[in-house]
């Protein structure tokens, strides 16, 4: 379990610590922070392993892919979901649905779609997005009219 927790927490301390990173001056190493700062490090993972039993199983296997990434790979993951963050929900939609297609094609088939994509006009996304929604994921409500 210690081992499993160990491998939760490191994509959270990564993020955190890049985060402190940006806007404050150097921290020391893991081992010289103090145990109120780890305590805060650890705490909000801790509290959501404990609040969601369901989700540990996607926890821990997400912080298992985490650590097996290159730098480069979480350095493009990190910029994924700034971006995902940034987006509005229709663009999320679209973004979701965009992604359960890509796990489906083949390299070959993915690059095709991704040189598709940025060629297509809003109109033939919609359409795209019309005939390639996903079941989970509900369309979203139209907009209100604009004055």
């Amino acid at each position: 379990m210690k081992h499993r927790l160990s491998a939760l927490l490191l994509p959270c301390l990564l993020l955190a610590g890049h985060a402190l990173a940006q806007s404050a001056p150097a921290l020391p190493e893991w081992d010289k922070l103090t145990p109120q700062q780890r305590e805060a490090l650890i705490a909000p993972v801790r509290d959501r392993w404990n609040r969601e039993p369901e989700d540990r199983d996607r926890m821990l296997e997400r912080a298992q892919r985490w650590q097996a990434m290159t730098p480069e790979q979480r350095a493009q993951a990190r910029h994924g979901m700034k971006r995902f963050e940034g987006m509005n929900p229709e663009q999320r939609r679209q973004a979701r649905a965009l992604y359960d297609r890509m796990k489906e094609l083949t390299p070959e088939q993915r690059n095709q779609l991704r040189d598709q994509w940025k060629k297509m006009t809003p109109d033939q996304r919609d359409a795209w997005m019309r005939q390639n929604a996903p079941r989970h994921v509900p369309p979203s409500p139209p907009s209100p009219p604009r004055p």
